[in-house]
């Protein structure tokens, strides 16, 4: 490993932890604060907004790349420019509220951006179409699924590991660096709530992680639905969750407590314990989608419809033993 790369990874892992550092002293002394309440799994007042500094941190990270590979800095700026729209409406809306459909709205711009570099690279505009629809979700999935301490960080990490594993380098680094960024947050938010990540955080870690998987997409041969895989946590239990709401005429986008981390959470178990169990099924994801990286597109393909339709029974049985 080059010199450079073996001080700069360790570099941002601290430079995360010390910008939420300050963003948890700037949260406190703006009283930006989480209140507890019917619809939240806390039970105390929680500083929140900490979620910049994971921005922040890869702001500069894309930075310091553009400048290593100027070959590649449209590319960054591009992917820079969508994930500040998307940490900044989160910014705004942690600050003073705003309707989901302004958000929406600067989500699917921000998921246009990224569709068209996936568009410039693969010439697939079927594939870059995709793209704009699977970031605009993703974006929303990893706000409605960041409700207790620890869960939507560690499965990031998870994501960003997953896909470093099989795209070459340089590129591997975007989800080492997103890992990182990622575990310098994650001691204050875990196993005891310091600072919570708030929209500016959890929107933009889902546009972080789209990015990685439209990264991957173009840059190997893996299958789209294997490189779900590493995700199938947050995408079963947001997806099938939001898709019942619905189903039941709900307002599917107000805040409420029927994911299936959040059932546990009323049924009595800790965040520890669920971020824990969620993580541990991380590790089978990623394990098993690795395991298949190397196979023919249709056995992929394969393989993550199994894994899929394994994920969905689990998550019935699970949800189904939970109801309350």
């Amino acid at each position: 490993m080059p010199v450079a790369w073996m001080i700069g990874l360790p570099a941002v892992l601290a430079i995360a932890a010390a910008l939420t550092w300050g963003a948890r002293r700037y949260a406190l002394r703006r009283n930006l604060m989480d209140q507890p309440g019917e619809r939240r799994s806390h039970g105390v007042a929680t500083p929140r907004g900490g979620g910049i500094a994971i921005v922040l941190t890869l702001l500069l990270a894309a930075a310091v790349a553009a400048l290593a590979w100027p070959a590649a800095r449209t590319t960054l700026g591009v992917f820079s420019l969508g994930l500040a729209l998307v940490a900044g409406i989160g910014w705004w809306d942690d600050h003073r509220p705003l309707p989901a459909i302004r958000r929406l709205l600067v989500h699917m711009v921000a998921a246009t951006l990224l569709g068209g570099l996936v568009w410039q690279a693969s010439g697939s505009l079927v594939h870059a179409v995709l793209a704009v629809l699977f970031t605009t979700s993703l974006v929303n999935i990893w706000n409605f699924m960041d409700g207790i301490n620890g869960i939507a960080t560690s499965q990031a990490i998870l994501a960003g590991l997953a896909f470093a594993m099989v795209m070459p380098l340089p590129f591997a680094l975007a989800g080492i660096v997103l890992a990182l960024a990622c575990l310098g947050f994650l001691p204050f938010n875990f196993p005891r709530a310091r600072i919570f990540m708030g929209d500016v955080g959890s929107g933009a870690l889902g546009y972080a992680i789209a990015a990685l998987v439209c990264l991957a997409s173009v840059v190997t041969e893996i299958n789209w639905l294997l490189l779900l895989v590493p995700l199938s946590a947050f995408l079963v239990d947001a997806g099938f969750t939001l898709l019942s709401r619905m189903l039941s005429g709900q307002r599917w986008m107000e805040a409420h407590t029927q994911h299936l981390y959040q059932r546990a959470i009323k049924s009595g178990a800790s965040h520890t314990l669920v971020t824990a169990l969620y993580f541990v099924f991380g590790l089978f994801s990623i394990t098993v989608f690795n395991a298949c990286s190397d196979l023919q597109p249709r056995w992929e393909a394969a393989v993550a419809g199994t894994w899929m339709i394994f994920a969905t029974g689990l998550w019935l049985l699970l949800r189904n033993g939970l109801r309350n």
